[in-house]
C-alpha cells in the first residue's frame, strides 16, 4: 500500500514513544543491575562457604539460561509466585514493563558481579593493607580507595554488559511491552513495509550504541587521567 506523508509521521510518533519506553526500560534496569551487581560482587569476596555456594548457583542459573526464558517465567509466573509468597487474596498483577525490569536486573546482576568480583581480586594487596595502616574505617576504604579503582578496572566489561543488555531489551516486547520494536512490528504489518520501519528501528539501536560508546571513551579518559604513566 501507498504511504501517505501524514501516515508516516503517525507511525513514527508510535516508534518515538516506543523508544522513550525502551530506553526507559533500559535504562532502569541497568542502573538496578550495577547496584546488585556491585554489592553481590563485593560480598562474594567473603570465604564463607555458604554465601559463595549461593553465588556460584546464582551465577549459574542466570548466565546459562537465557534472557528470554527468565523473562517469561517472571511475566507468566511471577504473578502466582508472589502471591503464594505473600499470601495475598487479590493475584498480584505483573506488567510487561516490571516483568522486563526484574528480568533483565535478575540476569545482568549475575554479570555485573561477576566482574566486579574479577576486579577486586586483580586489585593490589597493598591497597586495602595501605587503607588499614592508615587508620581508614573498611567502609569509607571502600568508597574512596576501592571503589574508584573496581570502576576502572571493569569498565572494559561494563560497556560489554551494557551493549548487550541493550540488545536484550527489546526480548521484553514479546511479552506485550509497547517498546520501539512491537510498534514497528506493528507498522511494517499495517503497511507491508517491513523494510523501513525494521530499517528505522535498527538505526535508533545504532545511533544510542554510538553515543554510549562515545560517552564510554570519555569517562574512560576521565577515569585514567589520575593514573600514572608507566614507563618502560
Amino acid at each position: 500500500m501507498a504511504l501517505s506523508s501524514e501516515q508516516f509521521a503517525g507511525y513514527m510518533r508510535q516508534m518515538a514513544g516506543g523508544a522513550l519506553i525502551t530506553i526507559e526500560l533500559f535504562a532502569a534496569s541497568f542502573a538496578l543491575a550495577l547496584l546488585f551487581g556491585t554489592l553481590i560482587g563485593i560480598v562474594t569476596q567473603t570465604r564463607n562457604p555458604v554465601v559463595r555456594a549461593l553465588w556460584k548457583t546464582y551465577a549459574s542459573i542466570f548466565t546459562g539460561v537465557p534472557s528470554l526464558l527468565v523473562i517469561f517465567l517472571v511475566y507468566y509466573g511471577g504473578s502466582a509466585m508472589m502471591t503464594a509468597l505473600f499470601g495475598r487474596a487479590k493475584p498480584f498483577e505483573v506488567t510487561p514493563f516490571g516483568a522486563g525490569l526484574v528480568s533483565l536486573t535478575i540476569v545482568y546482576a549475575a554479570y555485573v558481579a561477576d566482574l566486579v568480583h574479577g576486579a577486586v581480586q586483580n586489585l593490589p594487596r597493598g591497597q586495602f593493607e595501605a587503607a588499614a595502616a592508615l587508620a581508614i574505617r573498611p567502609r569509607h576504604a571502600w568508597i574512596y580507595v576501592i571503589l574508584p579503582q573496581l570502576a576502572r578496572l571493569a569498565l572494559p566489561g561494563l560497556i560489554n554488559v551494557w551493549l548487550v543488555m541493550l540488545k536484550d531489551t527489546p526480548l521484553v516486547s514479546l511479552a506485550g511491552l509497547n517498546d520501539i520494536v512491537a510498534h514497528s512490528k506493528l507498522a511494517a504489518g499495517a503497511t507491508k513495509e517491513p523494510f523501513v520501519f525494521f530499517v528505522i528501528a535498527s538505526l535508533f539501536f545504532i545511533a544510542f550504541s554510538w553515543v554510549s560508546l562515545a560517552a564510554t571513551r570519555r569517562l574512560e579518559m576521565r577515569l585514567a587521567s589520575g593514573m600514572a604513566e608507566v614507563k618502560s
